[in-house]
């Protein structure tokens, strides 16, 4: 039973274009120019159009800049500032629609502003419109071609698809530009690690650490591949310092608990596998993963039970209706697993494991040409399925 997968964080970086100091300069560059009783009215508004965009008062960050764009008084460059600061505050406040509207018309009043094209990709990234986010932050980089996090974050929506060979060659250029960011070797390892490049992983999860000891997750990702390669203790050491730095990232201890079940260390496991169930009720992989360790103290009932939780969580997963199944196999009650062998199959036809799991629970019932095609199945799909070869050699059969 595999062990969580935690999927890495990709830090987004919003443009400083529309940061606080360039749009207070920008402001006070075009109220300069108004006369007294404007100016004083005027600079209030701006007042709030500019700093309350970065703080808790959205609210009036969205009421001070629609003000400002409906005076009908700005120049277009600060007409544009308005708006971005306004999308800024909507995005803030969950609406990425206006957002993406008013980075849009920012665009249109001043097309030069690279920082306009990054926030409203990052709107369209936390979207999941990878595709929208690349095309806005590769327009940034062609207006500005020396700014590191553009680069991040369009690696960030590259490896989002898939594209890691992309996604590595942008965290490289925002590496090479500013070697002191974390983060970057951080989302870098994670690229490596979901292509299967552990060594690099490992090395640039490394490097994150050495920045910023205290890196949670850089030291929980390298964990996760520690763990990868069957090195249970340095995945062990490197999730427990995760763990102190964050305890509240149930991932942490699913991980360090699938660490301990495979090393034995039952009790371990399911104390850290419990820890994760309590902070987040719905992960369904630490049931799966504290099943097993049930399983292995021959504690069945409560291996199915946990089994029973991850199936009503996630219902469409295969591999939850095949390991309670085989928690009923194992637990001699064989012919209470076969209807979820078969959901399983439905789920996933022709999946060796569970067509395994099937002939198993066949076997156990006396269906001995059932469980013989199940078996020849299950080796057509996967030649190594040692379980099978040794079933159809106890059968009698041949493969």
């Amino acid at each position: 039973m595999a062990g969580l997968l935690a999927t890495a964080s990709a830090m987004e970086w919003s443009a400083p274009s529309i940061g606080p100091m360039s749009r207070s300069v920008l402001a006070i560059v075009v109220l300069a120019g108004l006369s007294g009783g404007v100016r004083a009215q005027t600079s209030k508004e701006w007042g709030y159009c500019v700093t309350e965009s970065n703080s808790d008062s959205f609210d009036a960050a969205v009421a001070a800049c629609t003000a400002i764009i409906d005076s009908g008084k700005e120049a277009q460059t600060n007409l544009a500032i308005a708006y971005a600061n306004r999308g800024y505050a909507y995005n803030a406040n969950g609406d990425s629609d206006r957002a993406i509207a008013d980075y849009s018309k920012a665009i249109d009043l001043n097309p030069n502003d690279p920082g306009y094209y990054v926030n409203r990709g990052v709107v369209y990234r936390a979207r999941g419109d990878n595709d929208r986010a690349i095309a806005d932050y590769s327009k940034a980089i062609d207006l500005n071609p020396k700014r590191a996090p553009t680069y991040a974050n369009r690696a960030n929506a590259y490896r989002a698809t898939g594209a890691y060979d992309l996604a590595i060659g942008d965290y490289n250029k925002a590496i090479a530009i500013d070697p002191g960011q974390a983060d970057f070797y951080f989302n870098r390892g994670a690229t490596y690690r979901a292509e299967g490049n552990s060594e690099r992983a490992i090395d640039d999860y490394g490097k994150a650490i050495a920045i910023e000891p205290k890196h949670a997750q850089a030291l929980a990702g390298r964990g996760y591949v520690y763990r990868s390669k069957g090195e249970f203790d340095l995945a062990i050491a490197d999730l427990s310092k995760a763990i102190e730095i964050d305890p509240g990232d149930a991932d942490y201890y699913n991980s360090r608990g699938y660490a301990y079940r495979r090393k034995g260390e039952l009790d371990r496991a399911i104390a850290d596998l419990t820890r994760a169930i309590n902070i987040n009720p719905r992960l369904a992989n630490a049931y799966t993963n504290r099943s097993a360790a049930y399983e292995k103290k021959k504690e069945y009932d409560r291996a199915i039970a946990d089994y029973d939780k991850a199936i009503e969580i996630e219902p469409g997963n295969a591999d939850h209706f095949n390991g309670r199944a085989w928690a009923y196999f194992i637990a001699g009650r064989a012919a209470e697993g076969l209807a979820d062998a078969e959901k399983s199959l439905q789920l996933r036809p022709d999946d060796a494991n569970t067509l395994d799991t099937r002939g198993h629970i066949f076997e156990a019932m006396g269906k001995r040409e059932e469980a013989v095609a199940d078996f020849r199945r299950a080796l057509a799909r996967d030649p190594d399925a040692q379980g099978s070869k040794d079933a159809l050699r106890r059968l009698g059969a041949t493969p």
